[in-house]
């Protein structure tokens, strides 16, 4: 009923007890301005204080008294008490939710900080390890340093000191070798002045001995002359005097002579025969030819090499059908040659490297049964004015094969070039002209199988003396695919 006391709550309604009307201050003047009458003015809070309220509410309290509604307005009074009073409940609890969650707040900012502090410690004792690790490697790299300084400034010293003392000793063995010296010089000088004074004082007798011994030496050669002229002039008039020892020595001078000229032909024919049968020519890289030594070193071998049987010439080479049946008749062909023992046909082989050039020519000396010697164009004009040499040995040791030999010679226009048209030296032109010498005409004793890239840099010479022009071109597909399955070379 705080309505009665003039005192408004929230919504215009009285919103707590009346409020006790303040004590009276006897005695209380004040010192301003006074009003309408001669009352004193008061000096307290209360000395203003309007009754007219009070006045009111108790009239108006006397008035609910007595009216029918008394009880409903005193009713709504509580309940609008109470209605208040749950809402300063309510309001209390949301304060103390807020305090909660302020709390709460706090609670998760001081872990916040409190995270955010050991972070910072954390790294700061990371900036401390490392500072201090910094400081550490620092100082011991300082230590380092000063020991390196302190090694370097005692051996420094070391050295010094060596050096003074290799100063010392070498002054000391100077001084040494000085005074030795000027011993030496002494007693030198001393001698030679000895011996001065005793060849002046001794020089009659000592002129007297030299011209003593000269006359001796003097008579000696002469009594020699004398001695040795009498024993040639009796010896040579014996000589004269007596035909039988004439005609003995120069009997003996002519026999001697032809002994020694005998002697020198018959070592260098023996030389060049035992050359020409055991050794093999210096351009001869490769040969199946059985020499005696071979076959002191390898007897097993050269025994089943004999008693092998010939095979047949295209067996592990892989070309096109019409080479395999061009090269299969020049086999057949050379074969025959072979048993009939009829001359045999040169033949060129020309194409790209790695086309099997080399192993036909081996297979068809095989298959022909016939031996072969490999040698190499490129091998001949290295050596120089040897080349026409070493030229006549290859056909002179290729014509005492038994069997026949089947020379073939590889990248043959290294050597075998127009002597027209190219610059080649008159050592290299000297060794075609011996190579075109030996091959003007055919033989029975050796085959020449000539290769090349580049065949068309022979010498006119040469084509004259070719009687068989084989082209072996690249595998194509299908030879390709034979050489990936069988796994022979091409």
């Amino acid at each position: 009923m705080s309505w009665l006391f003039g005192i408004k709550g929230p919504k215009g309604e009285g919103t707590g007890p009346p409020l006790p009307l303040p004590p009276a201050q006897p005695g209380a003047e004040g010192g301003g301005d006074r009003g309408a009458g001669d009352r004193p003015s008061p000096k307290d809070k209360w000395s203003n204080f309007d009754p007219t309220g009070l006045e009111r509410a108790a009239k108006a309290a006397r008035e609910l008294e007595h009216s029918r509604h008394a009880k409903e307005a005193l009713s709504l009074a509580q309940m609008q008490e109470q209605t208040l009073q749950l809402e300063q409940q309510s309001k209390l609890k949301e304060y103390e939710a807020a305090v909660e969650q302020l709390k709460s707040e706090q609670i998760r900012v001081q872990a916040e900080e409190r995270r955010k502090t050991l972070t910072e410690e954390t790294r700061q004792h990371q900036a401390r390890a490392q500072y201090q690790d910094k400081l550490a490697r620092q100082r011991y790299e300082d230590q380092l340093k000063q020991q390196q300084l302190l090694n370097e400034e005692n051996l420094r010293k070391q050295e010094e000191s060596v050096q003074k003392q290799e100063a010392i000793r070498r002054a000391t063995v100077e001084r040494e070798m000085e005074l030795r010296h000027k011993n030496e010089m002494l007693r030198v000088e001393a001698e030679a002045r000895a011996r001065a004074k005793a060849d002046r004082e001794n020089a009659d007798i000592i002129r007297e001995q030299i011209r003593l011994k000269a006359a001796e030496h003097r008579q000696t050669i002469l009594e020699s002359i004398r001695t040795a002229g009498t024993l040639f002039g009796e010896g040579f008039r014996a000589f004269v005097t007596d035909w039988d020892k004439v005609t003995a020595t120069v009997a003996g001078l002519t026999l001697l002579a032809v002994g020694v000229y005998s002697a020198k032909n018959a070592t260098s024919v023996a030389g060049r025969y035992i050359e020409a049968r055991l050794g093999k020519p210096s351009l001869v890289r490769e040969t199946s030819r059985i020499s005696v030594l071979e076959a002191l070193r390898h007897p097993i071998q050269v025994s089943r090499r004999l008693v092998s049987r010939p095979q047949d010439a295209l067996e592990g080479v892989i070309l096109s059908p019409s080479l395999e049946a061009r090269v299969r008749d020049i086999a057949i062909a050379t074969r025959n040659t072979k048993k009939n023992k009829s001359l045999y046909r040169n033949v060129l082989m020309y194409g790209p490297p790695g086309t099997g050039k080399t192993l036909f020519a081996k297979k068809l000396a095989l298959h022909s049964g016939m031996d072969y010697a490999i040698m190499t164009g490129g091998d001949v004009a290295p050596m120089g004015r040897e080349g026409v040499t070493a030229m006549h040995k290859v056909f002179d040791w290729a014509s005492t094969s038994r069997r026949g030999l089947l020379l073939f010679v590889d990248e043959a226009d290294a050597f075998l070039r127009k002597r027209a048209t190219e610059k080649i030296s008159e050592d290299l032109r000297a060794t075609l002209n011996a190579f075109l010498h030996r091959t003007g005409q055919h033989s029975s004793k050796f085959m020449l199988v000539l290769a090349s890239n580049q065949p068309e840099q022979f010498d006119w010479a040469i084509n004259d003396r070719i009687d068989e022009m084989v082209c072996f071109a690249l595998p194509q597909r299908e030879e390709r695919e034979r050489l990936t399955l069988e796994g022979g070379p091409v």
